[in-house]
């Protein structure tokens, strides 16, 4: 199993097409084989970058699902995409395990070329295709960005839901996707609070945290409040170069979260820094997160995270690098991402800072 593409419900596919390309740097993808075209009440656009599919879906019509959607939630994830070997054995074990289906598996035919797919619900108004592909060729794409692409794959996805629905969901994933437990993380700080687990597919390849708030007040909290439910709070999009990228992503106009400057005095307070000072002077300019194990300190984590990306406090992007095959998440890192969006919840006046 893996991710094969992310669908965004947007209210314009064409301006988020673009907004993707001038920012991130995608391309535009020219033929790629959806099971679900283009209609005459939708407007679907795609990008790419790296293995990252993003299908970016806006109402023509009001009678579009994605109006509907847009009625009840703000833009962002409608559908993470899992292809599988088998869809029909995969749809089969998902409904022997209390999964609902909501497209029957259907398929589309091009000479030798083929997709198999169909469409279960997950949590709130969130949909799994489950997708079969069969000797397709790879799409083609426009060029975008002179410079090569940065993004090369996702490295985990985050969902948010309400207090006291985290076991449930984590059951979910286990019973009809087969996702096991790994890390957990109780984050609680003077003003508010998240609990996580981890959910991991059997072959590793997908990772996805789950958060449930801990407080009232807490960031989860808020999410589910603006979202009207639950949701897919951000998406963790892998590189290889993360200084070089942000750089770049800063020049095209991207919005980050401010990581405070006592961040990194206290990074250098730790033992074994695995950085150059030259690196380390560049990753603290960008503002970004650095985490390592003191077990094995070259297996480092850098992490930076985006303003949320629809103008409301939802959907964000963070960026990944992982040296040395780096694993799991950092601690300190997923405490300095809920502090920085704590910052960002005060600004807003959602937050009271207890420190003033």
């Amino acid at each position: 199993m893996q991710i094969d593409r992310v669908h965004f419900y947007v209210e314009d596919a064409k301006a988020w097409r673009d907004w993707f390309v001038s920012h991130l740097g995608f391309q535009v993808v020219a033929n790629y084989a959806l099971p679900t075209e283009n209609s005459f009440h939708t407007c679907t656009e795609v990008v790419k970058s790296g293995s990252v599919y993003f299908v970016l879906s806006s109402p023509v019509l009001s009678i579009s699902p994605v109006a509907e959607f847009l009625r009840q939630h703000p833009p962002g994830v409608a559908d993470l995409t899992f292809r599988v070997e088998d869809v029909e054995a995969a749809i089969a074990f998902a409904v022997d395990h209390g999964a609902k289906i909501l497209q029957p598996v259907q398929q589309h035919k091009q000479g030798e070329a083929y997709i198999k797919w169909g469409k279960i619900a997950a949590w709130g108004s969130l949909t799994h295709t489950l997708i079969e592909r069969g000797e397709i060729a790879s799409p083609s794409s426009s060029s975008s960005l002179s410079s090569p692409s940065f993004v090369t794959a996702i490295d985990h996805v985050v969902l948010n839901v309400a207090a006291g629905d985290l076991e449930s969901v984590v059951a979910l994933y286990e019973n009809i996707l087969g996702f096991q437990r790994q890390q957990t993380f109780k984050v609680q700080t003077e003003r508010s609070g998240l609990h996580s687990q981890v959910m991991v597919s059997r072959n590793g390849t997908i990772q996805l945290p789950i958060n449930e708030p801990a407080s009232a007040n807490s960031q989860i909290q808020e999410f589910l409040d603006v979202n009207k439910g639950a949701g897919i709070q951000h998406i963790a999009l892998r590189t290889d170069k993360i200084i070089h990228a942000v750089a770049r992503f800063r020049d095209c106009g991207l919005s980050l979260l401010p990581v405070p400057k006592s961040y990194y005095s206290q990074v250098l307070q730790r033992q074994e820094l695995p950085l150059s000072d030259e690196e380390f002077q560049a990753i603290a300019q960008q503002g970004i997160l650095v985490d390592w194990s003191q077990n094995t300190p070259q297996a480092l984590l850098l992490q930076i995270f985006t303003q949320p990306i629809f103008g409301q406090p939802t959907f964000f992007f963070e960026f990944i690098e992982r040296r040395f095959q780096a694993q799991g998440f950092g601690e300190r890192n997923f405490r300095a991402l809920f502090e920085a969006i704590e910052r960002e919840q005060i600004k807003r006046g959602h937050l009271v800072d207890s420190g003033s």
